[in-house]
């Protein structure tokens, strides 16, 4: 049950960018989100530590996903629609399942995502 006092504060410098998340190119910046909803709902910032890695195909099992670029650019690649670059202020609702690749992201990006739930299934294909 989500507890509508509890209010979750996150500042960038008493946080800590991490490895470990689904991409191994990238930093994950925890918002304290999923906590807070008991897994309903996560946010994280991302940041790109490789500039040449890429994403092979694949899809998210999940309710909701939304990204929103806070700094640089990326290029996907959607099923069905093509080649997407996101810019510094785009924002991109991605529906669960659809086939999606990373093919290029300038050295300096920063992301934005939130997720329904906090944790979700991602299959290569």
């Amino acid at each position: 049950m989500l507890n509508a006092h509890r209010l979750v504060v996150s500042h960038l410098a008493t946080s800590r960018f991490e490895g470990g998340g689904l991409r191994s190119h990238y930093e994950y910046r925890d918002l304290g989100i999923g906590a807070a909803t008991g897994g309903r709902v996560g946010a994280h910032v991302i940041r790109v530590t490789d500039p040449h890695a890429t994403s092979p195909p694949h899809t998210h099992a999940l309710d909701f996903q939304m990204i929103y670029i806070l700094r640089g650019w990326v290029v996907f690649d959607y099923d069905g629609v093509g080649e997407v670059r996101l810019e510094q202020g785009s924002c991109a609702y991605q529906p669960s399942g659809i086939r999606h690749a990373e093919i290029a992201h300038s050295g300096d990006l920063e992301i934005l995502e939130i997720t329904m739930p906090a944790e979700f299934e991602t299959a290569s294909v």
